[in-house]
């Protein structure tokens, strides 16, 4: 029996006996021990839960479920668990939109008027330009009532009348601003439109079945409670869990609106770069190097790496997914999480360093915590400029008891994780935070990821 067999059933017989309750330490010199040993202080600390899996020239190298599915009712994670992934359904709706290009019922170049002829600017927006995310559409994700649209059943049309009248962002084909959700919920609509069929049923028909993918689908509020769906949790506090407010998935239709799990989602990405399921020129687009973002992926040179990288992640209420591929040796890792923490993207990122022998860094917490005074000398406002990803945010470190957050301009908070003197790692967003002080021990500046925000000292000061 090969090396690669005997791997693969002792990580499936983990994950079973898993399901039992049991336990089981992996050698720690192993590529499957270094893996699950960098995952234990995200699980440990309630930051990671959910399944991870690697694969190395199409070979399954690491496949391990951690936590729970459901807290409540003590279901644990396995590579079965379905999870809903986000952003990384915009896969599945790109590939259904390619699909009947390959049979000839659509054109990248074809105007989006003759489908939506009530959407300003329409006739200027092709099909193209909606898979590339450069539609200048208004996007549904920043209306004011977007809480209230994910509160109710919705559909494409519905989603798309959110925005009917309003202006375009920009002329269409020019350049990409940010995640264009609504673009993606018209590609929606437009797969309904050409098959004649729901959006749900399309994908079905058009991607999941011919692709071999059974336990995926798309959530229009009509997929019956299965103990194999994960339930989503939001981080409470630095430390804590709370489940995740129930929404309508159907208000994320074709952009967030996929369940799958692990082990399809890797069949996914073998079947998309193994040439085995677009047409060669429908596969040239989607990967396309020249666009950093489309049809689902971001395809960008990675120096930690040092080849093209296709990725994508994803974060919708209660959970949070990441997938990578590297073509060099055909590198695959998923990370699927029922936790609302980016933490998924630098557990991939750093998993693919582990299976290709490139340094990486553990995550661990502040060993003593820092006292609540020493908290609080950590606390200001600091000022960011135009190049942050809110331009020119006013941002608050806060303490409340012995954790620390961060306030965002319009009052959303983020827990700020300790991991060092003055260093800090967001909970929600995952980003490396650090207090600067200036020669008396006073915050002057602010570091949040790669960004720089100045301190607004009291004018009384």
């Amino acid at each position: 029996m090969s090396a690669q067999i005997v791997l693969c059933l002792a990580i499936l017989a983990f994950s079973c006996g898993q399901a039992h309750g049991q336990e089981y330490s992996w050698p720690q010199n192993s590529l499957v021990g270094r893996i699950d040993a960098y995952l234990k202080p995200y699980v440990q600390t309630g930051n990671f839960s959910g399944v991870v899996l690697a694969k190395q020239n199409w070979k399954l190298l690491f496949l391990n479920g951690y936590g729970f599915a459901d807290r409540k009712d003590k279901i644990p994670s396995t590579f079965e668990t379905r999870f809903h992934i986000a952003s990384l359904s915009m896969q599945f709706t790109a590939a259904a939109a390619l699909r009947l290009v390959d049979e000839g019922q659509l054109s990248l170049d074809t105007s989006v008027g003759e489908f939506v002829p009530g959407i300003k600017g329409a006739e200027k927006i092709t099909v193209r330009d909606l898979l590339t995310e450069r539609s200048g559409l208004p996007d549904i994700n920043g209306l004011p009532d977007y809480n209230d649209i994910l509160r109710q059943h919705q559909t494409p049309a519905s989603l798309i009348a959110k925005i009917d009248g309003k202006e375009l962002l920009f002329e269409p084909g020019t350049k990409f601003l940010h995640e264009e959700h609504s673009a993606y919920n018209l590609l929606a609509l437009i797969v309904e439109k050409k098959t004649g069929l729901p959006f749900a049923a399309a994908v079905e028909r058009l991607v999941f079945r011919p692709a071999g993918l059974r336990a995926s689908g798309v959530d229009d509020d009509s997929i019956p409670a299965d103990k194999k769906i994960a339930v989503g949790y939001r981080p409470e506090g630095v430390y804590g869990l709370s489940r995740a407010p129930a929404i309508h998935w159907s208000g994320k239709t074709g952009n967030a609106s996929v369940v799958t799990t692990v082990m399809d989602e890797s069949a996914w990405v073998d079947r998309l770069f193994g040439r085995k399921f677009l047409s060669a020129s429908s596969r040239e687009a989607l990967l396309d190097s020249s666009l950093e973002v489309g049809y689902g992926w971001f395809k960008r040179v990675n120096k930690r790496f040092d080849e093209m990288t296709y990725s994508m992640n994803g974060r919708a209420p209660g959970f949070a997914s990441f997938v990578l591929y590297l073509p060099r040796e055909k590198v695959t890792v998923v990370v699927f999480s029922n936790i609302y923490s980016s933490a998924t993207t630098a557990i991939g990122y750093d998993i693919a360093a582990i299976v290709r022998g490139l340094p990486y860094e553990t995550f661990h917490t502040s060993d003593p915590p820092p006292s609540a005074a020493e908290l609080g000398t950590c606390t200001g406002t600091f000022q960011f400029g135009r190049d942050f990803y809110q331009p020119n945010a006013q941002v608050a470190l806060v303490t409340e008891g012995h954790e620390l957050t961060l306030r965002w301009p319009e009052g959303s908070l983020s827990p700020l994780i300790p991991v060092g003197r003055d260093q800090f790692v967001d909970r929600a967003y995952w980003e490396q935070v650090k207090v600067e002080r200036d020669a008396k021990g006073e915050p002057m500046g602010l570091a949040y990821g790669s960004f720089h925000g100045s301190a607004v000292r009291d004018a009384a000061n």
